[in-house]
């Protein structure tokens, strides 16, 4: 995860545009082309600290309390069972007893019960462990979408998550506001689903707890004034 100070030090990415700052910016030159240079410092790195984390696998889904999981051990039947995560963030696992879940991927969990079970009990135990449900997490998708709703998290970008409620209405102007609550602040950013689709701008990963709002030209003044409130360079926590 970065932080809001390392962000700083990073400029907006192309295609990207956190906050309308005039209606006339002038352009910089980029790798692919020229590109609005946003007159926002902060509205720039907290942009650029979503899509500096858009490389496929860097965001693993963990696991959080009331998630169910089912965990096999390899021919040991009588160890694999279906669990759900406690409110406090532990499982019961036979043999091993109460053990920490929440705030870990899969693997890692796989890793810390292959070492438990294998420090006591089995020889070179071989455990999976895969997310039957996902309760914990949660991102509302809202505005000029298909399929309005609530949808669990487990890791998607942002584009992952148009996709899944329908993709964009035909009223849609193509740019779509990410709602976060970090460290007690919400933040917000805008991002161009059409410059993501061909490739122009990455595809940010969203985070547990976003709500993605898709803009409109009705909605439009609505979402310009929510970007002016909102602080835009804590989004760097992600």
């Amino acid at each position: 995860m970065g932080s809001a100070s390392e962000s700083d030090e990073q400029l907006a990415p192309q295609g990207i545009a956190p906050s309308v700052a005039s209606e006339k910016q002038p352009t910089r030159r980029g790798l692919s082309g020229s590109v609005p240079e946003v007159r926002d410092p902060q509205a720039a790195r907290a942009a650029e600290s979503i899509a500096s984390m858009s490389t496929p696998g860097t965001q693993a889904y963990r696991i959080g309390p009331l998630d169910i999981l089912d965990i096999s051990v390899y021919q040991v039947p009588d160890l694999s069972k279906t669990v759900q995560v406690a409110d406090n963030g532990t499982i019961n696992i036979p043999l091993i007893g109460e053990t920490p879940a929440s705030g870990k991927t899969s693997e890692e969990l796989e890793r810390d019960l292959t070492s438990k079970f294998g420090a006591s009990y089995l020889q070179n135990p071989q455990v999976t462990v895969l997310v039957k449900e996902f309760n914990s997490s949660r991102v509302t998708i809202s505005g000029a979408i298909s399929k309005p709703g609530v949808y669990p998290f487990r890791g998607e970008s942002l584009l992952q998550f148009v996709a899944t409620a329908g993709g964009v209405t035909p009223e849609s102007n193509s740019m779509v506001l990410v709602l976060r609550q970090s460290n007690g602040q919400r933040t917000a950013a805008k991002f161009d689903i059409s410059a993501i689709q061909v490739g122009r701008a990455p595809d940010p990963p969203m985070q547990a707890g976003d709500v993605i709002v898709a803009d409109s030209s009705l909605a439009k003044r609505g979402l310009n004034a929510i970007l002016k409130v909102l602080p835009l360079a804590a989004f760097a926590a992600i």
